[in-house]
């Protein structure tokens, strides 16, 4: 369960209270160019595209800001356009379990609409956010309005359960150094940016722990180790890839 405070809050966004709330003026979509390549909008006419983005609302999000509670009920649906937000589920004991990271284009609470209304995960901001918000009910006459927006959900939502068979399969299968060195991979084409090592993936070594089923310790461990080979440089709480080569070679070891 979570603080009031924090239910407080997101009831006062999810009603339009929020004051990062960016208003549009003249029907404008901020970033329209941005918004219309993510994959939501696949194959959906230009006329069509913008009536769909006038139902929303803009709003920014700061780092650790919440965007919804597992089991709260759907009351919104989100696309981000810029940023990425953490989705997480609690184990038995109360640990929280990094499930992936959602970045541009990625829609969130789209599985709890269209089944039970209540939202599956939790999402909290990972890098500040841009998004594009949907009252759930109105969501949902979009979708019966255009079919090619449930295609485009049902698309982004079968690639998600292939990444996560993926990493089952890998648990199950792949030694731990080589499983973590293809999570890295991963996380390279969707949070990597470039910086003067190489590229940077802004995740803390328990994220990546939690990512990958295994421990802190091993980790860290994992990381100094390729360190020394000179293929990463661990951070407080990133890591800069500096040889994205022996790191495909470590993914790929038996």
């Amino acid at each position: 369960m979570m603080p009031n405070q924090e239910r407080d809050q997101l009831s006062n966004r999810s009603n339009g209270n929020d004051p990062n709330v960016a208003d549009r003026k003249n029907g404008d979509i901020p970033g329209a160019t941005v918004v219309e390549r993510t994959r939501l909008f696949g194959g959906i006419l230009p006329a069509d595209f913008t009536g769909i983005c006038r139902a929303a609302r803009v709003k920014g999000y700061g780092r650790r800001e919440m965007l919804h509670f597992e089991g709260d009920p759907v009351e919104q649906l989100i696309l981000l356009t810029s940023g990425s937000a953490k989705i997480t589920k609690l184990g038995r004991g109360g640990e929280e379990i990094i499930i992936r990271l959602a970045v541009p284009g990625d829609v969130l609470g789209a599985v709890g609409l269209f089944s039970c209304g209540l939202h599956c995960t939790t999402a909290q901001v990972f890098r500040a956010c841009r998004t594009l918000v949907w009252n759930a009910r109105a969501f949902k006459g979009l979708v019966e309005r255009f079919p090619g927006l449930h295609q485009n959900m049902a698309a982004i939502l079968d690639e998600h359960l292939r990444e996560l068979e993926d990493r089952f399969l890998e648990m199950a299968t792949v030694r731990v150094g080589p499983r973590v060195a293809l999570q890295i991979l991963r996380l390279l084409k969707t949070i990597g940016r470039p910086v003067n090592e190489g590229v940077e993936i802004a995740l803390s070594r328990e994220d990546l722990a939690q990512m990958t089923g295994t421990t802190l310790f091993t980790v860290s461990r994992l990381l100094s180790a390729w360190e020394a080979r000179g293929v990463v440089i661990p951070r407080r709480e990133a890591v800069a890839i500096c040889d994205v080569q022996s790191l495909r070679a470590i993914s790929e070891e038996e």
